[in-house]
């Protein structure tokens, strides 16, 4: 028997040292080495590669490699279909992130029963078969060709694959996997790493996507080290506020689409419910009569939703104000209040500063620039802004309003939702196509212009 030998391992990003470091040389954090047993593997290599001898690929010319046609799986989750790009790429290997209880292995089990005419392995790691069984009732969907298997043994689990011949994979989740390749325990920097490895070799060898459910860590990121993110084609991130119904499913990585996608869901007692049309849920409840509150026409990859921003600018108690941000970014707001400042000459300084997003979610459209700042200036009089209008604007430093792409699309997203105006840079009216959109609307230039119209 050979004598096991062990390493320590970053647990954020991965690094391998021979002994124990106080801080990381790599992601520089600090007591993040663990210690864990390494061993080479062994001639008799277990996993996929079992029986499957391998093969030394010939350069090729780039010319010489015939054209093909990309040809997706498409799934009838359509949020899931956008934010993957159009559907599941054959071969591909996609990471799937969020907090526990936010609703992950509800949302795959959902596509796994959802895909009739697809043969779905569904490997649980976590949960017993009675425990899925009884969830998987809630949903009101059947697939004949769904099978469960409740293992977290990388070897007998590739022995299911070859019996099952499965099209689609769901793995939930690959911390709780383990190979015989590497001795240390389950949900280590080595194990995940050696795991990944394996589901990768298998994908593209195969042409059989999977998924990978992953957890992350109370910081927010992706738990395992750095390279898992590198390894895989797609990374999908299911966000939202527990006392909030909705979710959203983010595109932080895609190999075969855009990475600004977003989809939309509802937690039900039957499963996810796709949100077609997020404009309604994300305005929540409008009254006219309240001061602080401004809509935003923004977009998300190619979907265009309006937000409402609220805003409650009060005086400083302390000596120091106060600067409250739920999903905004909080340094975007300081910038904006040092413009109203310099620019518009509001004492903001002296001021205790709340700003919230309704709905639980976080946006990074910088368009929502002007309804944030018309929401600030809107609480600093006292003023509600007037009725039926929503903003759209970037704002830079000098307090002039810059343009922001697809103007027209947050046009009619706004005349469809029934506002009857709505604020847009000056710059973007110039090029607007002469159409009558049903709606009013007001090229501005400057902060200044904007509080004279509207205050």
């Amino acid at each position: 028997m050979s004598k096991l030998k062990s390493a320590f391992f970053c647990q954020h990003c991965g690094f391998e040292s021979a002994k124990w470091l106080g801080k990381c040389p790599s992601c520089h954090q600090w007591n993040s080495f663990v210690e864990e047993i390494k061993q080479k593997p062994a001639k008799n290599t277990s996993g996929w590669q079992a029986g499957h001898h391998k093969t030394t690929n010939a350069a090729t010319l780039l010319s010489d490699i015939p054209v093909g046609h990309e040809q997706r799986i498409s799934c009838t989750d359509t949020e899931l279909n956008r934010v993957l790009g159009g559907g599941i790429v054959p071969g591909s290997i996609v990471l799937v992130a969020g907090e526990p209880g936010i609703g992950k292995s509800t949302l795959f089990l959902q596509v796994g029963l959802q895909m009739q005419n697809t043969r779905v392995l569904y490997v649980s790691g976590e949960e017993s078969e009675q425990q899925i069984r009884m969830r998987a009732a809630r949903i009101p969907f059947q697939n004949p060709s769904f099978y469960l298997l409740t293992e977290t043994n990388t070897t007998a689990i590739f022995q299911e694959v070859k019996k099952v011949g499965p099209d689609l994979i769901i793995i939930d989740s690959i911390q709780t996997l383990q190979t015989d390749l590497i001795e240390s325990s389950p949900g280590t920097v080595s194990q995940i790493r050696e795991c990944a490895a394996e589901w990768q070799r298998f994908a593209k060898a195969s042409q059989v996507p999977v998924f990978l459910i992953g957890h992350i860590t109370k910081d927010g990121s992706i738990a395992g080290p750095k390279i898992l993110e590198h390894m895989v084609d797609t990374v999908l991130q299911f966000e939202g506020d527990r006392h909030f119904a909705y979710r959203l499913l983010r595109t932080l990585k895609n190999r075969f689409g855009s990475t600004h996608e977003l989809g939309v869901y509802e937690m039900t007692g039957s499963g996810m419910k796709p949100v077609l049309d997020p404009g309604d849920i994300l305005l929540g409840e409008k009254d006219d009569s309240l001061s602080g509150v401004a809509i935003a026409a923004g977009i998300e990859g190619t979907r265009p939703f309006l937000i409402e921003v609220q805003a409650l600018v009060t005086g400083a108690s302390y000596g120091t104000p106060q600067r409250a941000v739920t999903g905004f970014d909080t340094r975007r707001l300081q910038l904006l209040l040092a413009v109203l400042e310099k620019r518009g000459g509001f004492a903001f300084s002296s001021r205790d500063v709340f700003l919230n997003i309704a709905g639980g979610i976080k946006v990074e459209d910088p368009a929502i620039d002007l309804a944030v700042l018309c929401a600030l200036l809107s609480s600093f009089d006292d003023q509600p802004l007037p009725k039926g209008t929503c903003f759209a604007g970037e704002v830079g430093l000098s307090g002039e309003i810059r343009s922001v792409n697809r103007i027209d699309q947050r046009i009619a997203e706004a005349a469809k939702l029934g506002f009857e105006k709505i604020f847009i840079p000056r710059n973007n009216f110039k090029s607007l196509p002469a159409i009558k959109k049903g709606i009013e609307i007001v090229p501005v230039g400057k902060v200044e212009e904007v509080y004279r119209l509207l205050f």
